[in-house]
């Protein structure tokens, strides 16, 4: 599998191939076409079978209505909020938190490792407190940066940041030291600076953990954004979600974690688009 991988890269850049490693690797392809295929009808019909066997339930009270809603109820509840504006400006006002939280979070977090890995000295100083900054219940935050900041979006950030930045730094700083010494050497025999170093060995190397940290910061950035709102938002799908139990309106809150689940789902993605962007850059 791996040399036609390696052969359909060669094609792929114009060099000619034999007619049998050519017909090896487009049935290499077709296999791949085919299991893509069957991967994504297997989870629309896993979705769809899920989404009839809840309805079903609903409407035959094998499950309660009231608490746990049915789909029909739950569409029909969007539709009526998205046509009055409603729910529009509760998805705007949580997506726009949770994009500036995420990508605030993974710049400062990778910043701030670099940082740590350009200088030892401030590496050692530092690993204590950020030891236990990552142990601190990030929850517990919320109202000192409510009283810091006020009870608005900026306290909403801070609490999502004080959960993406460690992580960030933790995860990417680890892989900063974990790089192959031996590269680096090469390197510095060259006459390259620790600059250099940086810019051609570690942050190349390190392309892979820093898009698996973009990955978990989508997750956590929802998060810190929806306790936020818990606490203090009068805007916003946290918002929602507590207004629905505070009311009893849990269609409400499940049509609210549906938006949120799809809104994540879309930033991910994009997280997925960015991967294939740097894996290519690397080959």
């Amino acid at each position: 599998m791996e040399r036609s991988e390696r052969i359909g890269l060669r094609n792929e850049t114009g060099v000619s191939m034999d007619p049998l490693a050519e017909r090896v690797f487009e049935q290499y392809r077709s296999r791949e076409r085919k299991l893509a295929f069957y991967v994504r009808l297997t989870q629309w019909t896993m979705l769809i079978l899920f989404i009839g066997l809840w309805e079903a339930a609903s409407r035959l009270q094998w499950i309660d209505g009231l608490l746990f809603s049915s789909p029909s109820r739950v569409a029909g509840l969007l539709l009526e909020k998205t046509a009055d504006g409603t729910m529009l400006v509760h998805t705007w006002v949580t997506v726009w938190e949770t994009v500036v939280g995420f990508l605030l979070g993974t710049v400062m977090g990778a910043s701030i490792a670099a940082l740590i890995w350009f200088s030892p000295f401030l590496s050692r100083v530092l690993d204590p407190y950020i030891v236990v900054l990552n142990s601190l219940p990030k929850v517990a935050l919320g109202p000192l940066f409510i009283v810091a900041l006020g009870p608005g979006m900026m306290s909403i950030i801070a609490t999502t940041l004080s959960i993406t930045v460690i992580i960030t730094i933790l995860v990417i700083y680890n892989s900063f030291r974990e790089v192959d010494p031996n590269l680096i050497k090469v390197v510095q025999i060259f006459g390259g600076s620790r600059r250099t170093v940086f810019r051609k060995v570690i942050l190349p190397a390190s392309y892979p953990t820093i898009v698996s940290t973009l990955k978990v910061n989508v997750g956590l950035s929802w998060v810190g954004v929806i306790v936020g709102e818990y606490l203090v938002s009068k805007q916003g799908l946290g918002y929602l979600i507590i207004y629905g139990f505070q009311v009893f309106n849990f269609t409400l809150v499940i049509g609210s974690l549906f938006i949120i689940a799809i809104a994540a789902t879309v930033m991910y993605q994009g997280v997925a688009y960015l991967e294939g962007k740097l894996v290519g850059r690397r080959r």
